[in-house]
């Protein structure tokens, strides 16, 4: 586990950047924390990382967004406004071999969602954010590693204890 603590959108933009410079494919990420977390914040950060030069719009409404990255696609989804995981039936997102996956409250849609490789949990921290980042299995463990071997990492803070 890796916790680190983000006291601005420069330190989330650069957490985003390490993350997506380190990712495995078809990496999924659950993005976890109460409302004003930062949850899309980093998600948007990451998708500019991979190189989107759009708008990057929030999928509160839509559910699920789609971008073009290297090597294929990313998908952002928001699950806030799901009642029900078999709801996540009508996205037809079953055969898609996406890059990346990073999804916004992954407790709603649980049953059906593939499990993470990475859990990213965020917390209001005085004016800036916490963050924790939790390896799921063989290839989180992997992709934590090479995380903290980045020496830009160490230039994030440690959360206060």
């Amino acid at each position: 586990m890796i916790r680190r603590h983000l006291p601005d959108d420069a330190a989330t933009r650069l957490l985003a950047e390490l993350l997506a410079a380190h990712q495995p494919r078809g990496a999924v990420v659950h993005l976890q924390g109460d409302l004003g977390a930062g949850k899309s914040t980093l998600a948007r950060a990451w998708l500019r990382a991979l190189g989107v030069t759009g708008t990057v719009r929030s999928p509160t409404y839509t559910l699920v967004e789609r971008y073009p990255v290297e090597g294929g696609e990313a998908l952002h989804l928001d699950l806030y406004r799901i009642g029900d995981a078999g709801e996540l039936d009508f996205l037809g997102l079953d055969d898609i071999d996406a890059e990346l996956w990073l999804i916004e409250w992954p407790e709603r849609g649980a049953a059906a969602l593939a499990p993470a490789d990475l859990e990213i949990h965020l917390a209001i921290d005085g004016a800036g954010r916490s963050v924790e980042l939790v390896p799921d299995g063989q290839g989180g463990n992997a992709w934590l590693a090479a995380l903290l071997d980045d020496p830009r990492l160490s230039t994030l803070p440690e959360p206060k204890p």
